[in-house]
């Protein structure tokens, strides 16, 4: 009895025992199963973590790369696509300091004004340029008195003959020299025929026989005329005069280039004037004339300068 009992006891005991080891490997291998389950999703979960983390890099890595206009352009704001207007607005519009520093700089800052001045009369149809700082005279003023000069003679050949204007240049031209004055003188005689007008009343009488010196054909500028000269001295003053003639509009034109000077050079004081110098000047007014059709006025003419014989 004894024995069979524990033979079934230990049958008993046998078989807990082995539903226990039972239960225990299908426990075991339960867990053994969920915990390799869960290792797998959490790989997987890894996996995607470091996907998107190089995702996210590689994203970063590119961002760094691109050129920063494209940033700008990409970050800034709908709202700030006025900017360029407002600063193209500041750029082109200037300041109220800006203008007046301007308007003050052309103030300081004037043109240069031509060095020569034209003269027109459309009376006789005669138009010349002379320097601005010369000294213009015409009509009832036309011949003033000149420094060591006075009065310059007319030498047209008939009566008749009228003063249009006078240039003279400044007394101070010449600094420490003999120099006094020097003028260009318009005359016009429509008196005179063309024949006439190549004849003078004085010619240059300067020849060593005392004969007196036919008048001289030059080209002056882009006009022929007929020339002499006078030369006139005492023991303190001096005077030469070239006279031109010239026949257009149906009048005799004359121009009368002359130098005045003064007093005797001395050594170590005044110095004698370049004659040369001084009617190279003058010569450069009468080679600017032009004579244009003369627009004859109703009105009287000025009052004819009596025709010169000597002084």
């Amino acid at each position: 009895m004894s024995t069979t009992w524990k033979s079934s006891n230990q049958k008993s005991v046998s078989r807990e025992s082995a539903n226990q080891a039972t239960n225990n490997t299908v426990s075991g291998t339960t867990l053994s199963s969920s915990s390799s389950s869960w290792s797998r999703q959490q790989k997987l979960a890894m996996v995607a973590s470091f996907a998107i983390l190089a995702a996210l890099l590689a994203v970063s890595a590119c961002s760094k790369q691109s050129p920063k206009p494209a940033l700008v352009g990409v970050s800034s704001p709908t709202g700030n696509s006025a900017a360029p207007a407002a600063v193209a607005t500041l750029t082109t519009s200037p300041t109220p300091a800006t203008v007046a520093a301007s308007t003050t700089h052309a103030k300081k800052t004037p043109g240069k004004r031509p060095a020569n001045v034209t003269y027109s009369d459309a009376n006789y149809g005669v138009s010349f340029l002379y320097p601005r700082k010369a000294r213009l005279t015409s009509g009832d003023k036309t011949q003033p008195e000149f420094a060591a000069v006075g009065d310059v003679p007319m030498n047209f050949a008939e009566p008749g003959g009228v003063a249009v204007a006078t240039v003279a240049l400044p007394d101070s031209s010449y600094p420490g020299t003999d120099f006094a004055s020097a003028f260009f003188n318009v005359n016009v005689n429509r008196s005179a025929s063309e024949q006439e007008c190549s004849h003078f009343a004085f010619v240059d009488t300067r020849n060593t026989d005392g004969e007196p010196v036919d008048a001289e054909k030059v080209k002056i500028g882009a006009s022929d005329m007929l020339t002499t000269s006078t030369f006139d001295a005492s023991a303190i003053k001096q005077l030469e005069t070239q006279y031109y003639h010239r026949y257009e509009n149906g009048a005799c034109y004359e121009y009368v280039l002359g130098l005045g000077t003064e007093g005797f050079a001395t050594e170590g004081g005044v110095q004698h004037v370049d004659r040369d110098a001084v009617f190279a000047k003058l010569e450069k007014i009468l080679a600017s004339v032009k004579i244009n059709p003369a627009v004859q006025e109703n009105a009287a003419e000025p009052a004819a300068t009596t025709m010169s014989g000597g002084k």
